[in-house]
């Protein structure tokens, strides 16, 4: 996040407006045994050499693929998402009060739904949700419209981030939709297929990680093919 530091006639000022002396107070809560006296800081660098200095530092790290799980996955970001979502319609539009910004992300929402439903062969696409716990709940949720018929139960992989599996339990008890929690194979760190053929006819349908809370690329494929037959 952007930082401008203050200035110490404004740090004064807000001293002042809280009743305190110096920025010490702020900290008395903290042991004097455990502060240190002397900290010993190089001089500061200009912006270009400490620029220099931290790639330096980076590419002393080898360049491997991350997928080191709990979220901490290789993403790409092309090149152009960046100028796009910087723009002020987009920017600044999640209140559109003005008309024109408004109609502007309908637009966009409606075209990136589209666009994924064409390139994912779906019917349907949400374009907008806060986080994945979220939209986890979500696609449960349609799970159980759309399969009025079949039971009021999901299968859920303990591959599953726990957050979002914490989320799910959460909001999921009140709709009398209840989880299976399907183990996963302790080699592989994969969900158990068998696991998946065991419950398949109990349940409306089942969250697929990818990649799991691991850092695994589950089967897919085969836990599509076996979704289908739910």
């Amino acid at each position: 996040m952007p930082f401008i530091p203050c200035q110490p006639k404004e740090i004064s000022e807000m001293l002042n407006s809280i009743g305190i002396e110096n920025i010490n107070q702020l900290f008395d809560e903290i042991p004097n045994e455990i502060k240190s006296s002397t900290i010993n800081l190089p001089q500061g660098l200009s912006e270009m050499a400490i620029g220099k200095l931290m790639r330096e530092r980076a590419n002393q790290d080898p360049q491997l693929l991350n997928f080191a799980g709990g979220g901490a996955y290789e993403h790409h970001i092309p090149a152009a998402v960046w100028q796009i979502a910087t723009r002020g319609e987009f920017y600044s539009s999640y209140t559109p009060y003005q008309a024109e910004a408004s109609q502007g992300t309908l637009q966009v929402i409606y075209e990136f739904q589209s666009m994924i439903c064409e390139l994912l062969a779906m019917d349907c696409s949400n374009a907008s949700l806060y986080d994945g716990a979220t939209a986890a709940v979500e696609a449960v949720l349609m799970m159980a419209r759309i399969n009025p018929n079949k039971p009021k139960t999901i299968l859920v992989p303990r591959s599953l981030s726990p957050r979002v599996r914490e989320v799910l339990k959460s909001i999921l008890s009140l709709q009398n939709i209840e989880i299976i929690e399907l183990s996963f194979e302790a080699k592989s760190g994969k969900t158990s297929l068998a696991e998946v053929e065991k419950f398949a006819k109990q349940a409306a349908g089942i969250i697929i990680p990818q990649p799991n809370y691991f850092g695994v690329l589950e089967d897919v494929d085969e836990l599509t093919d076996l979704a289908k037959k739910i």
